[in-house]
């Protein structure tokens, strides 16, 4: 998902659905955090959000989706396709555009696409007319779900209870940017580059191990315990349902600037380097770890560059690893189906020994012990 600041990004047309902004969103800074830099570099994988039932999910997905300033399309193109990146086209634009040389520009705003529970696989593929493919000689295809969410977020709420061989299709598209159907021996593919977004609820069950470890990125939200933020929620809320254009009008200077550092993140991630010492004890903790695969390497290390990115930086830091690494690693320990998902201790415990943080914490509590003491 290539971003680009438009003039006026944020207006709100009459016409257009008021969403509760992305800034206005207290406490769940983990699910915010995974957001965002899946938005920066989207080939992090995605984000899997489990937590309680009423805490936020679904309203803060869709204020992401409202955030993102709006993006080159070929105009009346079924994909998406960007206008000149080839890896972001679908066959017929690239086509079009070597036979042309060029093709006509709209502008459209990120598109999030709800894939609901009983869709079939035909819904979120596509399907190709086979009649029509071999009575007028045309690939008549019939785009799905995947096609709409190019260049998008693509979200599933309680993805825990989608059918497992539905998981793995939009995986698979999630992962190689691409969506190939086959039907009777014709083949259509179509760009499927997006961010996928799945949530649910652990006591309604847990995704196989084989599949929650092909995403990216696992958030943990919990209900705010807080009376005074829960105040702040409940009294936010009401004022945006009785007057959404004021409420908006509060936090536009805070969305615009988020947004400008999204698409400057976007542009800076290219130029972000990461010391080698720093890879090398990645790829410790992931194998002290016992992680199976590279999958969790690759992503800690996307994921460090990608906040750096964010806070405007071209270096990466053990802090940017050591607030991202429990994000793309407590999801990868469980080897058995039964077990529960680590909260993250052991990802921490780990990541403080091999990056020798564990001193410097003893040192610290042992001072502050030591002056409590003297206190006394």
């Amino acid at each position: 998902m290539s971003l680009t600041a438009q003039a006026s990004p944020n207006s709100k047309s009459a016409t257009r659905r008021l969403v509760f902004p992305f800034t206005a969103i207290v406490g769940q800074e983990e699910m915010k955090l995974a957001l965002l830099l899946n938005v920066i570099d989207p080939k992090i994988g995605g984000v899997m959000i489990m937590g309680d039932r009423g805490t936020g999910k679904s309203t803060t997905i869709r204020a992401l989706a409202d955030l993102l300033p709006e993006i080159e399309v070929v105009a009346d193109d079924p994909f998406n396709s960007h206008p000149t990146d080839p890896e972001l086209m679908s066959d017929a634009v690239k086509q079009l555009v070597e036979q042309q040389g060029g093709v006509k520009v709209a502008q459209k705003k990120v598109i999030m696409v709800d894939l609901p529970l009983g869709a079939t696989e035909d819904r979120v593929c596509g399907t190709i007319d086979i009649e029509k493919a071999l009575s007028e000689g045309v690939k008549a295809f019939e785009p799905g779900l995947l096609a709409k969410a190019n260049r998008g977020i693509l979200y599933v709420d309680e993805v825990n209870l989608l059918d497992d061989h539905l998981v793995d299709v939009l995986l698979d598209s999630a992962a190689s940017g691409w969506n190939t159907v086959e039907r009777e021996g014709i083949s259509i593919r179509h760009p499927a580059r997006f961010v996928l977004v799945g949530s649910g609820n652990p006591e309604e069950g847990e995704l196989r191990p084989q599949l929650l470890d092909r995403f990216g990125m696992h958030a943990e939200i919990r209900t705010v315990k807080e009376p005074s933020l829960r105040v702040q929620i409940v009294e936010q809320r009401t004022e945006f349902d009785q007057n959404p254009q004021a409420f908006l009008e509060q936090y536009q200077t805070q969305q615009d600037e988020l947004q400008e550092r999204l698409v400057g993140a976007q542009e800076r991630l290219k130029s972000v380097s990461m010391d080698y010492d720093l890879r090398v004890n990645i790829s410790q903790v992931c194998s002290e770890l016992d992680v199976d695969g590279l999958r969790g390497d690759i992503v800690t290390n996307r994921a460090a560059k990608a906040i750096a990115a964010l806070e405007g930086r071209t270096e990466v830091t053990v802090d940017d690893i050591r607030r991202v690494v429990t994000l793309c690693l407590r999801h990868r320990l469980r080897k058995d189906p039964l077990e529960s998902i680590d909260s993250g201790y052991k990802v921490e415990k780990v990541f403080n020994r091999v990056f020798g943080l564990e001193e410097a914490e003893t040192e610290a509590v042992a001072a502050t012990n030591g002056t409590g003491a003297r206190a006394r």
